[in-house]
């Protein structure tokens, strides 16, 4: 049984490719990926040039560490381009417009609507309900505002 693992020894790096693509699927953030690669050249390796179990392992370690050097980089930039410019959560309510529901006096606070969410909200002047806002600044979850 051994013989035969170490005469075919590219199905085992087949097995490692595959276990470590389907392991990408649960991460997504383009590591374990490298490893597969890595995995893919060492079974071509087994298949084609070489029965020696330290020339593949050293060749899975060259192409997995040349891929995470360069091949991950590259398809994070590629497939995650402009995700570091969405804004989300709070941020993404600085510049938005909204309604007073409940009246903000200075120095205290009241709620502001905005699509359709109530925040809670502080202004340097007095705002009365129904007057229109925008979102000038937020401190936790918090919102600073100022009448349009």
């Amino acid at each position: 049984m051994i013989e035969y693992i170490l005469q075919n020894m590219w199905q085992v790096w087949a097995i490692v490719a595959v276990l470590c693509l389907i392991m990408e699927l649960s991460s997504g953030d383009f590591f374990i990926i490298c490893f597969s690669i890595g995995a893919v050249g060492a079974a071509i390796v087994a298949a084609l040039f070489s029965d020696s179990i330290t020339v593949q392992i050293l060749c899975f370690v060259v192409i997995s560490l040349a891929a995470l050097l360069y091949v991950r980089p590259a398809a994070k930039k590629w497939l995650h381009k402009g995700e570091d410019k969405r804004v989300s959560n709070a941020d993404a309510l600085l510049g938005r417009t909204g309604r007073v529901t409940e009246a903000i006096k200075a120095g205290n606070s009241g709620y502001v609507q905005i699509d359709g969410d109530l925040w809670k909200a502080v202004s340097e002047t007095d705002i009365p309900e129904g007057t229109s806002v925008r979102v000038i600044g937020r401190e936790s979850t918090i919102i600073t505002v100022e009448t349009l």
